[in-house]
């Protein structure tokens, strides 16, 4: 039986050693801890590389930090393929235990493992998808959309068609989450008639039967969502088909980026396209952005690298706001809310259901005062714009 005083001894030594406990706990953690899966192989691969420039350079705005904190960040290629996926999101939790993930581009991707990230009460901030049931019946406390709705940007396409009185409208998406959604979207504001709505396989490059079908239907413009490759060569097959003389051309500004105007070239010049971001917004924050990705990457960046970039500074200001407490979700989600950070797109706020309300703008791709392509803000489409699904979340 101990002595008493080798039982002090004993009770100190475990007082002190739960005391030490207590407050290493409630210490920042060591680093930030981030599950990176995004798409850079493939068709998509361009849009997966914009994402991770672009929360990369965020990450170097924070002096390669997020919130003070050091970032420990695994980068992982999902492939554009859901089993890919669903391998590397295991990891990430059971192995990894990352506090945040990120970086999926195709919802396709995203919503096969969404509820096993969601489920571990993982945050997940969306860079580039925010798909329509999420923003509603299916809303979850750890899911952030900080780029959009699926039909937000379609959607301020369908006002200017309006605006610009055309009659009749062709419709083309890939035959996907987001394809569909994007269709739904240019409906919901368009107000003329849709004479042609056709759904494409994934990756698919060669649109002569389509282009046959809405030259004999007769529209006034053609709205198309075909991300990648695959809005590439329909512009192209579109301009060699003549079509471009007798139709109007309108894309959401995911088929009208720089990195679609760099493989076209001439003509895809006057395409009039929207998009929640422009490179020439004359804000500061989107000021420091352009000028400092086009310094570390040699390129004018896209709308995909906007909001990655945008995601970055959004954890880097709940990051702070907890004092490096990552693993306090409830805390580090309270700040996320907040959204207390300077967007590039200008203002941004987070509804309820956790998705953007933000301006939608109209740009057209013209030649700059250097004589090269770009594209060029014309105007608000649409001003503190709130998604239509928001209504059947239960978050308040």
């Amino acid at each position: 039986m101990p002595r008493p005083n080798l039982m002090k001894q004993l009770t100190l030594a475990t007082a002190l050693a739960l005391a030490l406990a207590a407050t290493t706990a409630s210490h920042a953690a060591d680093a930030a801890k981030i599950g990176f899966l995004t798409t850079l192989s493939g068709p998509g691969a361009v849009i997966g590389q914009e994402v991770r420039d672009g929360f990369n350079l965020g990450i170097q705005h924070g002096g390669g930090k997020l919130g003070g904190l050091p970032v420990e960040m695994t980068i992982v290629d999902d492939q554009q393929n859901a089993d890919s996926a669903r391998q590397t999101v295991e990891r990430f939790l059971k192995r990894d235990k990352v506090d945040v993930m990120t970086g999926m581009v195709f919802s396709n991707v995203l919503l096969p493992v969404l509820p096993t990230i969601l489920s571990n009460d993982t945050i997940y901030l969306s860079p580039n998808t925010g798909p329509s049931d999420y923003a509603g019946a299916k809303c979850d406390r750890n899911f952030f959309s900080v780029a959009w709705h699926n039909e937000d940007i379609p959607q301020a396409v369908g006002k200017y068609a309006t605006d610009r009185k055309f009659a009749r409208v062709a419709l083309i998406a890939p035959n996907y989450p987001g394809g569909r959604e994007s269709l739904t979207g240019f409906k919901r504001q368009y107000k003329g008639e849709v004479v042609e709505e056709i759904y494409t396989k994934m990756g698919q490059l060669d649109y002569s039967a389509e282009l046959a079908t809405m030259r004999a239907a007769k529209p006034d413009a053609i709205f198309f969502f075909l991300p990648g490759g695959m809005g590439v060569n329909f512009i192209k097959q579109f301009g060699a088909s003549g079509l471009g003389k007798q139709v109007a051309l309108l894309a959401p500004g995911f088929s009208a980026d720089e990195d679609t105007i760099a493989a076209i070239g001439e003509p895809i010049a006057g395409l009039y396209n929207s998009s929640q971001w422009a490179a020439d917004l004359p804000n500061a924050a989107n000021q420091k952005f352009v000028t400092d990705f086009r310094k570390a990457y040699g390129r004018t960046p896209t709308l995909y690298a906007s909001q990655a970039y945008d995601t970055a500074l959004l954890l880097d200001s709940a990051v702070r706001a907890v004092g490096g407490k990552v693993e306090d979700h409830e805390a580090l989600r309270k700040a996320l809310r907040k959204a207390d950070f300077q967007s590039v797109r200008g203002p941004f706020r987070f509804n309820t259901n956790q998705y953007p309300i933000h301006n939608l703008y109209t740009r057209v791709v013209e030649k700059d005062a250097q004589g090269k392509l770009t594209n060029r803000l014309v105007g608000t489409t649409m001003t503190d714009h709130v998604d239509p699904s928001v209504d059947a979340c239960a978050m308040k």
